[in-house]
């Protein structure tokens, strides 16, 4: 079936509508990062760096990092920008841009995201890596795509009654991380379930002048266990990318440094050490 342009648009040139790239521009290995000042962070580690392109916050390098192809792309922050990022990614690689039709052959692109996050345990402190073992999702994305995670669908009924989930909230709903990925990349992590909000204030209960709806959620997030599985952290983009990468066909994973503490209060105004050593091992390790 032919996919029209106004469901698939390009750029004059060719190019994917948002990201501004071509299918020969995207490695197979891909690192997301919200920042597009932390793409360059990574890819000044390459060897070699083989193509550049920036168009709005979505910035794109590719090169070689020890004779290993790897892409580095900003996606901005929320799941929005996910949906845009994560479509575009499987389209640069799973659809023919030329005839705009579905290619007959799959092609699974990995994609870890790196990021920081908010720890929700007092038992994390501020400078942990963690690393999602599911992506639990706040932000009602998945609701507007088929999809099935009835596997998980006892974690979330059962959260939705302890948090006393609100009516007119987004329902939740909940995706694993590749199995594989999380072995090789984040074995020496903080494992759990990172839950991502539709925003930073409001949705992950941060009080500034605005009265909240829910003031005691995140001490129900906190408290909250099912099977021994516990919420570590709170951010913004891990369940739609997994959620999408399941749907899609991808390998998934996220691995966040924690540079608040919810709990203690604690926060990492300088976290570039940290930071640079998380970068190393997803390099080294994807």
């Amino acid at each position: 079936m032919k996919i029209p342009p106004s469901e698939l648009p390009l750029q004059p040139t060719g190019a994917i509508y948002h990201l501004g790239i071509h299918p020969e521009n995207l490695s197979d290995k891909i690192i997301l990062v919200g920042d597009p000042g932390r793409v360059a962070k990574i890819s000044e580690k390459f060897d070699t760096v083989e193509f550049t392109n920036s168009h709005r916050e979505l910035t794109t390098h590719t090169g070689y990092y020890k004779n290993k192809r790897i892409s580095v792309i900003s996606t901005g922050m929320g799941t929005d920008n996910i949906d845009i990022v994560m479509t575009e990614l499987d389209a640069l690689a799973n659809v023919d841009l030329r005839k705009m039709e579905v290619k007959p052959e799959h092609k699974t692109l990995t994609l870890v995201r790196v990021g920081t996050c908010g720890a929700i345990q007092k038992d994390i402190p501020v400078g942990s890596f963690i690393a999602a073992q599911y992506g639990f999702g706040f932000d009602g994305l998945l609701q507007f795509y088929k999809h099935n995670s009835q596997e998980y669908e006892d974690f979330v009924k059962h959260f939705v009654e302890f948090s006393g989930w609100g009516e007119r909230l987004p329902y939740p709903y909940c995706y694993p991380a590749d199995k594989m990925l999380l072995e090789n990349i984040a074995f020496d992590m903080v494992h759990g379930i990172t839950a991502s909000a539709p925003g930073f204030f409001g949705p992950q209960g941060r009080y500034v002048h605005a009265p909240l709806a829910f003031p005691n959620m995140n001490e129900k997030i906190e408290d909250f266990v099912y099977q021994e599985k516990r919420i570590t952290n709170l951010e913004m983009e891990c369940s739609a990318i997994y959620g999408l990468g399941n749907i899609l066909g991808h390998r998934t994973l996220t691995v966040c440094l924690a540079i608040a503490n919810r709990v203690t209060h604690h926060f990492l105004n300088d976290y570039n050490k940290e930071m640079e050593e998380l970068i190393t091992k997803v390099l080294d390790r994807i």
